[in-house]
Order: C-alpha cells, then structure tokens, then sequence
C-alpha cells in the first residue's frame, strides 16, 4: 500500500467518525437531510448502516486498488472544494444549513481535505498510473537517473 491510498484509507476513517459523531451530537443533520424525526432513529441507523457499507466497499476497492474506484474517488474528492462555497453560503446566512453552525465549517474543512487528497491522486496518476504512490514514483525516478 502506498501514501495516496492510506491518505484515502485514512480520510475514510475520519470520514465514518464525523459520520457517528454527528448522529450522536447533532442527529437533526440527517433527520432534515432524511426528512424524519430527530427522535426516529431507525432510519438514521439504517443511512448510517448505508454509508458506512459504501465506505467499506470503497475501501476494499482502495486495498485491492481497483480502477472504477479509483476514478470515482478521484472524481468525487476534486468536486469536494464545492463545499467551500457551500459553507460561506450557510454561514453567511444566504441559504440554509441542516444544523448548527460548527457542522457547516467541517464540511469546508472536509472539503479541502477532500480537495487536496483528490491533487494528490491525479499526481500519483501522473507518475504511476491509477492509485500510483506520489513519492515512490519520485524515488524511483532519482535511481534511475543516478545510474
């Protein structure tokens, strides 16, 4: 395994972790993104279940480094500067935001991460193809040229 796909692995696990804590301090997040009861929390575990059975997949794919998930990821984390604009927005005022105001400006956060992990993979790209390490690429690259 290399460093673009721990960066990844390890920004699912963070990712899951907002997941649970969110819906343990703040479940009316994703009961108005659900459109339920905050006090319901059967469907809440249930899109808990859901996502955290999606990370799992992609993870999978991240270990066994296949490509569909690969350019999925890539995708999806490249648009995740959007919720940059998206949080200002919320926090300004000009649209609303599902929660209080310390959710909004973890997705900005989130976003960034998002962003750069997703610079990152198109670099690794670059030099070694899908989930293709950024620094062994570098490294192998300085012992060929040293020969």
């Amino acid at each position: 395994m290399n460093e673009i796909q721990g960066l990844v692995l390890s920004f699912f696990a963070l990712a899951w972790v907002g997941l649970v804590l969110t819906l343990v301090v703040a479940p009316e997040v994703y009961a108005a993104t659900l459109d339920v009861a905050a006090s319901d929390s059967v469907p809440l575990l249930l899109f808990l279940a859901a996502l955290s059975a999606f990370l799992a997949l992609l993870s999978v794919g991240v270990v066994r480094r296949w490509r569909w998930t690969f350019w999925l990821i890539l995708v999806a984390f490249a648009f995740g500067i959007l919720r940059v604009p998206v949080a200002v927005l919320q926090l300004g005022g000009w649209i609303d935001q599902p929660g209080p105001r310390w959710y909004a400006g973890s997705q900005a956060i989130l976003g960034v991460l998002q962003f750069g992990i997703g610079v990152a993979m198109l670099i690794g790209y670059r030099r070694g193809g899908t989930w293709g390490g950024v620094l062994a690429a570098t490294q192998k690259r300085a012992y060929t040229t040293r020969k």
